[in-house]
C-alpha cells in the first residue's frame, strides 16, 4: 500500500523522537519515499543526521537552507506528498495545527499540506488529559486529520498512563489499513496461483514446464494494490511480488499446490488460478538417481488431481473462481468446455499460436470468457497491462 507513496514525516521535540529511527526505516522499507521535517526542538532528542541516513534524503528543518540561503519551500513539499505523518507529535505543535500559528517548517508545511494528515500525539499524561489538548485533538479530526491514538505505559516523567507514541510497527500498520479502506477489494481474502509444478521422477530430475510464474505474480500484485488480502501460492519460479503484503507459500509439486489450495480456499472470496500444473506425475519416483543405460527409459505416470475441478466443485455462493486456459488448437472450444465442466465464474485464454503469448515472455494476449459465454478479446500487451484487464472484469463481478 505504500510503494512509490511520498511520505512527508514530521518530527517534534519529544522523548518519543527516538522512535523516528525506526519509523523511517518501516516506511522505506515498505517502499514509501520519505522526507523527513523536524522542528527547532527535535534535534535535541535525535539528529538530523540520523534522519536523513535513515531517509535517503536531506532532513527539512529550517525555512532557509543555511549553506546557501535559499528557501526550502514549504507549498512543494505539502504539494509534494501523499501522505503527511506527524509522529511524535507534542502538545505544542498539537496546538499550532489547531489555531493555525505558522512558526515554523513543520507548521508551514502543515498549512500548505492537500494530503490527509496522520499524527501520533507524545506527551505525559497530565499534558495528554488537559483540557486544552482534547479541544486541539477534537478540532485537529473536524478537520479531517486522523489521529492515531497514544499507547499506556510508562512515561518519561515516570508517571504510568496514556500519553506514550504508539509503536512505530503499529503507525505503519495503522497508516496501511486506513489507506486501504478506500480500495474496492479491501477486506476481501484472495487466493492466486502462479508458475508451474516440477514433479519428482529420481532426486535429480523431474517433469516440468516452461511456466515462469510472471503473469501469476503480476495478478497477485494487482490484486493487492486493490487492497485484498493476497496469498500467492507458487510452485519453483524465480519471480517475486512488488506488493510487499502479499503472502507468499512456495509448493512444488502438484499434490502440493494442491494441499496449499484446500487450505486457502475456503476463506478465500476471489481464486485466481494461473499456475500452469502438471496434469500427469510419476508412479513412482525413484529414491536414488537413475542411472543412464542403453536403450530407452520408460516412465509410468498418472494423472494428478485436477485442483481447478476440485475448487469448482467445492465453490459457495458469493466465491468468485478464475480459470486459465493455454491452448495451441481449437482455443475457445476448449477455453468453454474447460469453463462449464470446471465450475469457473471466468477463464482467461490465451494460445500459443499467438506471437508473443504465453509463457516466460513479458507480453501477453488475451481473451477473458465469462459463465455466461461473453467474451472480449484484448491485443497483445505487456503482462502488468493483462493482469490490469483481469482484475477490472474481476471488479465487476464483485
Amino acid at each position: 500500500m505504500l510503494e512509490g507513496k511520498n511520505i512527508v514525516l514530521g518530527v517534534c521535540g519529544s522523548i518519543a523522537a527516538y522512535k523516528s529511527a525506526t519509523l523511517v526505516r518501516l516506511l522505506v522499507k515498505a517502499g514509501a519515499n520519505v522526507q523527513v521535517v523536524m522542528t527547532p526542538d527535535a534535534a535535541n532528542f535525535i539528529t538530523p543526521l540520523t534522519l536523513s541516513t535513515l531517509s535517503k534524503k536531506p532532513v527539512l528543518n529550517d525555512y532557509f537552507k543555511p549553506d546557501t540561503g535559499e528557501w526550502n519551500n514549504h507549498v512543494e513539499v505539502g504539494l509534494w506528498a501523499d501522505f503527511m505523518l506527524i509522529a511524535p507529535a507534542s502538545a505544542n505543535t498539537l496546538a499550532k495545527m489547531a489555531t493555525g500559528l505558522c512558526n515554523n517548517l513543520l507548521t508551514a508545511i502543515y498549512l500548505s499540506a492537500k494530503c490527509p494528515v496522520y499524527f501520533a500525539p507524545a506527551m505525559d499524561l497530565d499534558m495528554w488529559k488537559h483540557a486544552s489538548t482534547t479541544q486541539n485533538v477534537s478540532k485537529l479530526q473536524s478537520f479531517g486529520n486522523i489521529l492515531i491514538q497514544p499507547g499506556s505505559g510508562e512515561l518519561a516523567s515516570g508517571l504510568h498512563g496514556e500519553g506514550r507514541m504508539a509503536e512505530p510497527e503499529e503507525i505503519v500498520d495503522f497508516l496501511i489499513n486506513d489507506i486501504k479502506k478506500a480500495f474496492p477489494l479491501n477486506g476481501k481474502q484472495v487466493l492466486v496461483t502462479a508458475g508451474p509444478t516440477f514433479e519428482a521422477i529420481d532426486p535429480v530430475r523431474f517433469i516440468g514446464n516452461h511456466s515462469s510464474g510472471k503473469m501469476g505474480f503480476t495478478i497477485a500484485d494487482e490484486l493487492a494494490k486493490l487492497g485484498a488480502d493476497v496469498t500467492l501460492i507458487s510452485g519453483p519460479s524465480a519471480q517475486t511480488s512488488k506488493q510487499r503484503s502479499v503472502k507468499r507459500i512456495d509448493v512444488t509439486s502438484a499434490a502440493e499446490m494442491l494441499d496449499a489450495c484446500l487450505h486457502n480456499f475456503e476463506n478465500s472470496k476471489i481464486c485466481v488460478m494461473s499456475a500452469a500444473v502438471a496434469d500427469y506425475t510419476p508412479v513412482i519416483v525413484a529414491s536414488q538417481k537413475i542411472k543412464k543405460q542403453d536403450g530407452g527409459l520408460v516412465i509410468e505416470t498418472k494423472k494428478t488431481t485436477d485442483i481447478l475441478k476440485t475448487l469448482g466443485g467445492m465453490k459457495k455462493p458469493g466465491q468468485l473462481l478464475v480459470g486459465f486456459a493455454l491452448e495451441t488448437n481449437n482455443e475457445e472450444e476448449n477455453a468453454f468446455g474447460k469453463l462449464k465442466s470446471k465450475n469457473l465464474d471466468l477463464i482467461v485464454l490465451n494460445s500459443l499460436n499467438d506471437a508473443g503469448a504465453g509463457f516466460k515472455g513479458d507480453t501477453n494476449k488475451i481473451t477473458i470468457i465469462d459463465s455466461k459465454l461473453g467474451k472480449t478479446v484484448f491485443n497483445l500487451k505487456n503482462k502488468d497491462e493483462v493482469a490490469r484487464d483481469i482484475c477490472a472484469k474481476i471488479l465487476t463481478l464483485v
